[in-house]
């Protein structure tokens, strides 16, 4: 684990006002059902609270950060409710302040708030935050940006693009999701040359993907044993070499079956520190993913385990699951 931070005082949290960054990017009725439902939880409970909505996605980073300077200034918690980009960007605000950290979950897949055993039912997340204790858990970064379950570049953020684009056309579902990776693969990508830092050494490597893991969950259903490395200080690294089409579906049944470590072309490794530059062009600009978010990156790209845990609230009788 990073360096302990100092944890709030349990008294003090549960009296504690809680500021809750609500995502309404999804579809304005379910936030309301949503935000109907932590009010109500909360207001029973008589526990002080604002629900601070994000209308417009571009706002989000900045009314995160204005909920965690509130929540300072009030002796209070942050709490992030939406899908994993919006946890994403909360946390990130988060991260440092000497705030806890809640979550209530909203998005497809949920690795961060499954792996934590929190509900994805609002009403049952948000009456969880009233007990809850705190948890220091491990942060990564790419570049000096959170991600809490993975950061990529190559094919995966690639996918994640089409993902999007196939969520607008047929609704948000997993099997949805699978189906925008079939499709990313069927255009084809050219691989990536890359040059790979760590502990002193470099390796020339041609990759398809790049993809750092920070969640056991997630690792754990694809079947890679750096999954428990992800709760000791480490990272998880897969590099997926250039395959062909068929090959590199391959793979992917192999991952949906938990036997990703067993695919040909398939590279994984734990560490706590990479650094990843173009072996063809300095400075060259990657698209990176950060927990299902997609955005643009100059190159050195450096990955690493944040120096101090996010002040995580779990629930007291989180029953975290395992993809085992």
């Amino acid at each position: 684990m990073p360096s302990a931070a100092p944890q709030p005082n349990p008294a003090s949290l549960a009296a504690a006002p809680l500021f809750i960054v609500l995502n309404a990017g999804s579809g304005h009725s379910a936030a309301d059902e949503t935000c109907a439902a932590i009010e109500g939880v909360l207001r029973e409970a008589g526990r002080r609270h604002e629900v601070r909505r994000v209308e417009d996605p571009a706002e989000l980073d900045a009314i995160a950060a204005r909920a965690v300077a509130d929540a300072q200034a009030a002796g209070g918690i942050v709490v992030a409710a939406g899908g994993d980009g919006t946890l994403n960007a909360v946390a990130h605000a988060t991260l440092g302040s000497g705030c806890a950290f809640g979550v209530i979950p909203r998005g497809t897949f949920n690795y961060f708030g499954r792996t934590h055993g929190i509900s994805a039912d609002a009403a049952v997340a948000a009456r969880a935050l009233l007990d809850a204790r705190v948890r220091p858990v491990q942060v990564g970064l790419i570049n000096d940006r959170v991600f809490l379950v993975n950061a990529s570049l190559g094919l995966y953020p690639q996918s994640l693009e089409d993902r999007e684009e196939q969520k607008r056309r047929f609704g948000r579902s997993r099997l949805v999701a699978a189906w925008a990776v079939l499709v990313t693969l069927s255009r084809g990508f050219r691989p990536l040359r890359l040059l790979l830092e760590h502990a002193g050494g470099t390796r020339a490597v041609s990759a398809l993907t790049l993809f750092v893991g920070n969640n056991r969950l997630q690792l754990e259903r694809v079947g890679l044993r750096e999954a428990d490395a992800v709760e000791d200080g480490k990272l998880a690294v897969v590099l997926v070499r250039p395959l062909p089409l068929l090959a590199l579906l391959g793979v992917v049944l192999r991952g949906a079956f938990r036997k990703l470590a067993e695919a040909p072309a398939v590279d994984h490794f734990a560490l706590d520190d990479l650094t990843v530059r173009s072996a063809r062009r300095p400075g060259r600009r990657f698209k990176v993913a950060m927990d299902g978010e997609v955005d643009w990156m100059t190159a050195p790209i450096r990955f690493r385990v944040a120096p101090e845990p996010l002040l995580l609230l779990e629930p007291r009788d989180a029953q975290p699951e395992r993809g085992v």
